[in-house]
C-alpha cells in the first residue's frame, strides 16, 4: 500500500475522478490501481475563487516497487504506508472485585467507558444530568422560557458541553499511538458521516452528535456496562490515601476499584468537594471573551472569494493576534452558519457559547474572541480562584442583560472601551434598566446584521463585563482581524457575552500513570485540565482506560 499526496481536483468532482487523478500523478494506467482510500481532504483556497481539493490517498497497485523506484527522492509525494494500527492492552487473568466508576458522560467519560466495556470490563458511568434526548428538551425549554434546570442544560447532561457546539473534531495532540484515528472511526461506527475520518476540518454538528452519544451509551450497556443518570457524586470515600467508593446524591454508597473523574469544566460544586477532601489541584490559565457575529456571506467572500460557495458549505476561519499588553487574542470554537447560545448552568449567571447544526445553514457566522488569563489575574492562590473569576464575569453579564444574552454592536463596544479610564466592571448596576438600543453606526451596505441566538437576547452595554485590559485586548484583536478578513471589525458586528467556559480553570493533578496522589483516582479529560475539546477529551478517556486495563493485564 502506498500513500500519495497533493492530488488536486476541482470541487464538485465525482468520487470516480480520484482514481484517474491518482493514476495521472503516478503516471500509470487507472487499471493498475486495485484499491483506493481517502486519508485526508483539504481545501486549497490560496488562489480564490479558483479553489481545489487537495487529497492524500492510500492506493494499492499491481506493481508498487516500480512506482516507488520512479518516485525515489520524492517521498513527499509518494511513499510506502507505515501500518501501525491502534492496540488496546490485552485482558489478563486478574479480575475486578469492584467496578471502575466513571464520573461524567462527556467525550472523556464515554470513551473511557466504551473502551473498557469493549474489552470485557463492566464500568459504571454516573451522570448528574439526563439522557441526551431528555436533555435536548430541557435545553430547548430553557432557550424558549428562560427557566434553567441546574442539572440538565448546555453544560450538564449526557454528551457533555460539546454536545451543544459545532462538534469540531480537530486536535493538536500528537498521536503516534493512533488514538485519534480510533476516536473518529468510533464516531463513524455510531452514526457520524464517514467524511470526518479524512476531512482536514472535521465536524459533526449538534444534531448528529446527539444521536452518536445515545448510540454509544446503548452499546456500553449492551456490552455489560451500566449508565445511571440523575446521579451526582457528592462525596468520596478514601481509605489509606486510596479511593474506595463514592457517595451519590448524598445518600447512596458505591464501592469502586478505580474512580475516573471525567468531569466537565463547569462542575464547580464537585471541584469544591474535591478541594475539601484535599485532592491535589491547582488553578490553571484559560481564556475569557465575547462571541462575535458576522454575516456568513461576508466570511464566505473572504475565505472562498464567493458569497454562495455551494457544496463547499459555510466557510470557517481562524484568527489570532497579540495585544500590546502581551495577551494572546484569538478566535475559538468558530461556528459557520451557527448560533450564539445561552450556555448558563447557574441561576443568576449568564455564559454564552456557539453552536452549529450539521448543515451549517444559518445566516450568521460566529466565534468567540477570547483573551488569555492566568492565575495571576485571579487575585488569589486558591486552586478554585479561577472559578470565582468566571462567576464574577457571569454575574455581571446576567445583570447587564437582565437575565438575557447581552448584545452590543462592535462600534459601540470599541468606543466605550477606548473612552474608559477605569475598570468598568467596578460599577455595574444590579439591573440593566431599559434596554439599550442597537447602534445607529453601520456600514451603509444594506440591512443591518441582527444577532442569531438560541435563548432571548437584549441590547446592552457588553463593554462593562470584562476587565478593562481584556476588553482593550479584544479591540486590538478585532482591528488586527479586520486586516485579515475584510469587514471583521465592522462597527455593525454583534458582540455578546460572556464567553467564560472555554476550558477548565482547574487542573486535578496526576502522575505519569494518570493517577492522583489519592491512589485509584484518575483525573481525566477537559474538566480535569487535560484536554481542550471533543477529540482530545475522548483520546484522554482512552488513555485512562488503557491504564486501568493495564492494572489487570499485568496481574
Amino acid at each position: 500500500m502506498l500513500r500519495i499526496s497533493q492530488v488536486k481536483i476541482k470541487p464538485g468532482h465525482p468520487v470516480s475522478a480520484l482514481k484517474g487523478a491518482a493514476a495521472g500523478l503516478l503516471r500509470i494506467p487507472e487499471e493498475d490501481i486495485t484499491g483506493i482510500k481517502i486519508i485526508r481532504q483539504s481545501l486549497d483556497a490560496r488562489k480564490k475563487p479558483d479553489l481545489y481539493y487537495s487529497y492524500s490517498l492510500e492506493v494499492a497497485l499491481k506493481d508498487e516497487e516500480k512506482v516507488l523506484r520512479r518516485f525515489r527522492g520524492k517521498e513527499n509525494l509518494v511513499c510506502r504506508v507505515d501500518q501501525n494500527p491502534y492496540r488496546f492492552p490485552e485482558s489478563g487473568e486478574k479480575k475486578q472485585t469492584y467496578p471502575t466508576v466513571i464520573v461524567g458522560t462527556g467525550p472523556a467519560g464515554l470513551f473511557c467507558g466504551y473502551f473498557l466495556a469493549l474489552h470485557g470490563y463492566r464500568p459504571l458511568l454516573l451522570e448528574r444530568g439526563k439522557p441526551v434526548e431528555e436533555r435536548q428538551r430541557d435545553v430547548e425549554a430553557f432557550w424558549e422560557t428562560g427557566r434553567l434546570n441546574p442539572d440538565s442544560n448546555v453544560q450538564f447532561g449526557e454528551g457533555g458541553a460539546g454536545t451543544f457546539s459545532d462538534g469540531k473534531l480537530n486536535t493538536l495532540v500528537r498521536d503516534k499511538e493512533g488514538r485519534g484515528r480510533m476516536v473518529l472511526e468510533t464516531f463513524v461506527k455510531f452514526g457520524a458521516p464517514e467524511k470526518i475520518c479524512y476531512d482536514a476540518k472535521p465536524h459533526m454538528g449538534t444534531d448528529v452528535l446527539c444521536g452518536v452519544v445515545k448510540a454509544m451509551r446503548q452499546e456500553i450497556i449492551r456490552l455489560g456496562g451500566m449508565v445511571r443518570f440523575g446521579s451526582q457524586v457528592t462525596e468520596l470515600e478514601i481509605t489509606d490515601e486510596r479511593v474506595t467508593g463514592v457517595i451519590v446524591n448524598g445518600v447512596e454508597k458505591i464501592a469502586c476499584g478505580q474512580l475516573v473523574l471525567a468531569l466537565g469544566h463547569s462542575a464547580r460544586d464537585t471541584f469544591s468537594m474535591l478541594r475539601r477532601r484535599q485532592v491535589p489541584m491547582e488553578a490553571k490559565a484559560f481564556a475569557v471573551g465575547l462571541r462575535v457575529e458576522h454575516s456568513q456571506r461576508l466570511i464566505n467572500e473572504s475565505q472562498y472569494g464567493m458569497a454562495e460557495p455551494g457544496e463547499l458549505g459555510a466557510a470557517p476561519y481562524k484568527v489570532a493576534a497579540k495585544a500590546a499588553n502581551g495577551r494572546g487574542v484569538y478566535s475559538f470554537c468558530m461556528c459557520p452558519g451557527g448560533y450564539v447560545v445561552n450556555a448558563s448552568s447557574e441561576e443568576g449567571h449568564t455564559a454564552v457559547n456557539g453552536m452549529s447544526y450539521s448543515t451549517r445553514d444559518g445566516s450568521n457566522a460566529n466565534s468567540a474572541v477570547i483573551v488569555t488569563v492566568t492565575p495571576e489575574d485571579f487575585g488569589s492562590g486558591d486552586p478554585l480562584a479561577g472559578i470565582r473569576f468566571q462567576r464574577e464575569l457571569e454575574e455581571k453579564a446576567y445583570r447587564i442583560g437582565g437575565g438575557k444574552i447581552p448584545v452590543q454592536r462592535y462600534g459601540d463596544f470599541k468606543r466605550h472601551v477606548m473612552e474608559a479610564n477605569t475598570d468598568p466592571r467596578q460599577d455595574v448596576p444590579d439591573t440593566c434598566g431599559k434596554e439599550c438600543p442597537p447602534s445607529s453606526a453601520g456600514t451603509g451596505e444594506g440591512e443591518k446584521l441582527m444577532p442569531r441566538c438560541r435563548g432571548a437576547y437584549r441590547w446592552a452595554d457588553v463593554s462593562r463585563i470584562l476587565p478593562l485590559e481584556c476588553s482593550r485586548a479584544i479591540v486590538e484583536g478585532m482591528e488586527a482581524f479586520g486586516r485579515q478578513i475584510r469587514g471583521f471589525d465592522s462597527p455593525d458586528a454583534c458582540l455578546s457575552g460572556v464567553e467564560s467556559r472555554t476550558s477548565s480553570p482547574v487542573r486535578i493533578l496526576r502522575d505519569e500513570g494518570l493517577q492522583s496522589a489519592v491512589r485509584g483516582l484518575y483525573p481525566c479529560g477537559e474538566g480535569a485540565g487535560y484536554a481542550g475539546g471533543i477529540m482530545s477529551a475522548a483520546m484522554d478517556g482512552i488513555r485512562v482506560a488503557e491504564k486501568i486495563a493495564g492494572e489487570y493485564a499485568s496481574g
